[in-house]
């Protein structure tokens, strides 16, 4: 049975190797973390509603339930041509028939960055967070800035939707605790209307929320530089704050920067709709170069609408496209699946006391207020994800 290597352990890597060994090939994943995070539920960890623990699966226990080998260890480099990958142990794995690259993206920099924490970040700043927060509410006053940056050279790299979330969560605590209006809480995104990928009637209502529970904003300025106290903005005007959450967006990964893998303007891995990197000169199909790696996830570009976002459920149909696409090819056939029909935008956004069901696809777009039990569908979501993956509860189609 064919060997297939797994580099990457967030969404798209572990999907990936859970269907490609009910395929039965031998899987090896690697990453350099031993649990995989659960981001969608982490925007609970600063508000102090979910331990750090109840986010994290640890990949013994995958591995475990799965059968695939496992090897802990960051990556370093990746050369295509020689069919080689080194670890930053010093370790080479050369003997794979197929690479699957699901690493995730790294950050656009920002000056002063370091002086910001995301809860799209590194798993621990979702720690880090809460004791901001902590210190704040011990004070009993504040100034608490979220928002999001663009990369100008892929839309789709933006992730905006957890800052909204960790918001409106932190805004439901302060005014559980009778201290929301010691706290001034501002929203502030370089674009003019941050949040319009989820359609006009979402933008629209996205305002309303603003409105009603006195949060403020600013957008449309270029982010200048982050200092501890202050957002400087393009014109030199500032914000004061007293903690500031950013989600930068999406940037290549710097590994795959310096790799023989073709990039896009910003980047990520290009490849075809069936997830397949694609090697070219001149525009056509370079057949000097292997055609035995695959790229799926954030790692990835992703082609398509305007209004196209990365997200963890499109990773999962990129890596269950990858398993049946590569099945196909050792079968002779090439009946493969594509992941542009399954490009949409699907999210519950949470608040703490509710949440909104965000949906947008080629035909629609609509965002439907779930008061009260759109939080515990939410949660009842990172539920089903731990024990659906550990393979202890059955996987309902297409989430």
């Amino acid at each position: 049975m064919k060997n297939i290597l797994i580099l990457g352990g967030g969404f798209a890597g572990i999907e990936a190797a859970i269907y490609l060994k009910k395929q039965k090939f031998n899987v090896t994943l690697v990453s350099d973390r031993d649990y995989f995070y659960i981001y969608p539920t982490s925007i609970w960890v600063p508000t102090r509603e979910s331990e750090f623990e109840d986010v994290c699966i640890d990949l013994k226990e995958l591995q475990a339930a799965h059968g695939f080998s496992l090897i802990i260890d960051p990556v370093s480099h990746i050369s295509a041509k020689k069919n080689q990958i080194t670890l930053e142990s010093g370790k080479v794995i050369q003997d794979y028939d197929y690479l699957v690259v699901a690493m995730g993206a790294h950050k656009m920099k920002h000056k002063g960055l370091t002086n910001t924490l995301s809860i799209c970040g590194d798993p621990e700043q979702a720690l880090l967070i809460r004791d901001q927060i902590d210190i704040l509410i011990e004070k009993g006053r504040g100034k608490i800035c979220f928002g999001f940056g663009g990369n100008p050279k892929d839309t789709s790299a933006v992730r905006g939707g957890p800052g909204f979330e960790l918001m409106f969560n932190l805004h439901n605590q302060l005014k559980k605790e009778g201290i929301r209006d010691k706290f001034e809480l501002t929203f502030f995104a370089p674009m003019a209307e941050p949040g319009k990928r989820m359609g006009p009637k979402a933008l629209k209502m996205m305002d309303t929320f603003f409105t009603r529970l006195d949060i403020k904003t600013h957008f449309g300025k270029k982010i200048k530089q982050f200092n501890k106290k202050s957002i400087v903005f393009e014109d030199d005007t500032k914000l004061d704050t007293d903690f500031t959450m950013f989600i930068p967006a999406g940037d290549g990964h710097t590994v795959i920067k310096r790799s023989d893998l073709p990039v896009n303007d910003a980047g990520f891995v290009s490849t075809n709709d069936f997830s397949q990197v694609i090697f070219s000169k001149d525009g056509k199909v370079n057949y000097n170069m292997p055609t035995n790696i695959y790229a799926i996830g954030d790692i990835a570009s992703l082609e398509g609408y305007d209004w196209r976002a990365k997200q963890g459920h499109v990773a999962e149909v990129m890596a269950r496209n990858v398993s049946y696409n590569i099945t196909q090819r050792e079968l002779g056939q090439n009946n493969f699946k594509g992941y542009h029909a399954h490009l949409n935008i699907l999210c519950v956004m949470d608040s703490g006391d509710g949440a909104a069901f965000v949906y947008r696809d080629e035909k629609r777009a609509f965002m439907i207020p779930m008061p009260f039990v759109g939080h515990w569908l939410k949660k009842g979501w990172g539920i089903y994800c731990r024990y659906s993956k550990l393979g202890k509860i059955p996987r309902i189609p297409g989430l």
